[in-house]
């Protein structure tokens, strides 16, 4: 068989997931297991390996039938080198080479990105985003990710660590955040502090899930919450819209599951708070491959 096979991995804080990606873009096999997130990082390489090299025996097909694997990361990375600067959410990945450490284990080409990146390639290629020429992908989480397509290409910087989105502050003042700034988007509206805002509103524990159904069925304090997220997103997009003129903003991640309790008046605060010319022209879109996005642009890194 000719090196046709492209495959994607999505390294995420809780699970991994393998894919086999055809050129159309479909996951034809995949594997998806646990991070082994406190153990050590040969040992979440090693799951890596051993998984990778699973899913090319499920396949009926051997190493040298592969032309070259993707790995989407959860962290700052130098793209160009292939080294992981650090990773938020997993301990022990401080400038780690990961992408020659791969290619010595496995003798197959390997791509290395941030994991936004990944997703933002995935939706310009083959989704929400397919015919734009320049977007901007959000993943709203734990943290806020930003990934950032211009003519058709992932910009990634001078030093490869551009479209930090969540840490773009919103405040002169307000409180830290985990990257060392001060009142970043993330610091309002990654899930966490979404869910502390919703306990002290509501004193008791809440998931996501149920948020979003209160304020569904009329919760004036479930739909302040969502609202309060919506305002809050539009004051960093409006910076982004302003800096970048893109032809889409696509959002995806856990927290945009609260749909149209966020859109729909994010759209409405995005159609005032720009300069008009960029207003008028940018469209706000959710992302359309889901679960899938990671893989599918990790496969594209290459």
């Amino acid at each position: 068989m000719s090196k046709q096979v492209k495959i994607g991995i999505d390294l995420g804080g809780t699970r991994i997931k393998i894919g086999l990606v055809d050129k159309k873009g479909k996951v034809f096999l995949r594997r998806e297991v646990d991070t082994p997130s406190s153990s050590s990082r040969s040992v979440i390489i090693d799951t890596i390996v051993k998984n990778l090299e699973a899913t090319i025996k499920d396949a009926g097909l051997k190493k040298k039938d592969v032309a070259c694997i993707g790995i989407g990361v959860p962290g700052p990375v130098d793209s160009r080198r292939g080294i992981v600067h650090y990773f938020p959410n997993i301990k022990g990945w401080n400038n780690v080479p990961l992408k020659a450490i791969l290619e010595r284990r496995l003798r197959i080409r390997v791509s290395l990105d941030n994991d936004v990146n990944a997703m933002a390639l995935a939706e310009y290629t083959f989704g929400a985003g397919k015919g734009a020429r320049n977007l901007v992908c959000l993943t709203l989480g734990t943290g806020v990710g930003g990934g950032i397509i211009i003519n058709g290409k992932v910009y990634r910087g001078s030093t490869m660590l551009a479209g930090e989105i969540g840490h773009i502050p919103l405040n002169e003042k307000g409180p830290r955040c985990n990257c060392r700034g001060i009142a970043c988007l993330e610091r309002y509206i990654g899930n966490r502090y979404i869910l502390k805002r919703a306990r002290k509103s509501f004193g008791r524990n809440i998931t996501l899930e149920s948020l979003s159904g209160l304020a569904r069925k009329g919760n004036k304090r479930a739909e302040a919450i969502w609202l309060d997220v919506a305002k809050k997103l539009s004051v960093a997009l409006t910076a982004v819209i302003n800096l970048l003129n893109p032809d889409m903003i696509i959002i995806g991640g856990g927290v945009s599951k609260a749909g149209d309790l966020i859109l729909r008046p994010l759209r409405k605060e995005l159609k005032v708070r720009p300069m008009k010319g960029q207003a008028l022209h940018v469209k706000i879109a959710r992302a359309k491959l889901g679960g899938d996005a990671g893989i599918i642009g990790a496969s594209l890194l290459a």
